[in-house]
């Protein structure tokens, strides 16, 4: 099984799950999203595998974030182009494999991709 994480190794949680994913056996594809950020429509396919809302794959404690006010913003294309310029306010890690995707938080959740 093909199996990549979007992974910032400064980052404990994804220093952890990628330990997790290759202790395992599994050979991730290791993507340091920060210097290889994902661009709107990777982020729209990214959110989709995941199922879950724009604002939950985001750090919404970053101080970008408060920054550009995003609390406020309501438009799904507003907070995915943030993203895309600010790859800093992407959750991490984020697993994927196939149609499957998740935020690996707690670290222990990238055991589903064994």
């Amino acid at each position: 099984m093909s199996v990549t994480i979007y992974h910032n190794s400064r980052c404990s949680k994804s220093r952890q799950a990628l330990a997790i994913l290759t202790e395992g056996g599994a050979n991730p594809e290791v993507v340091d999203y920060l210097k290889t950020p994902l661009d709107a429509a990777a982020l729209i396919v990214l959110r989709d595998k995941m199922g879950v809302e724009t604002r939950a794959m985001m750090r919404t404690g970053e101080a970008v974030y408060k920054q550009l006010n995003l609390q406020q913003e309501t438009d799904d294309a507003a907070l995915i182009q943030a993203m895309a310029e600010h790859p800093i306010l992407l959750e991490r890690p984020v697993v994927v494999s196939g149609a499957q995707a998740l935020i690996a938080r707690p670290p222990e959740l990238a055991e589903r991709f064994l």
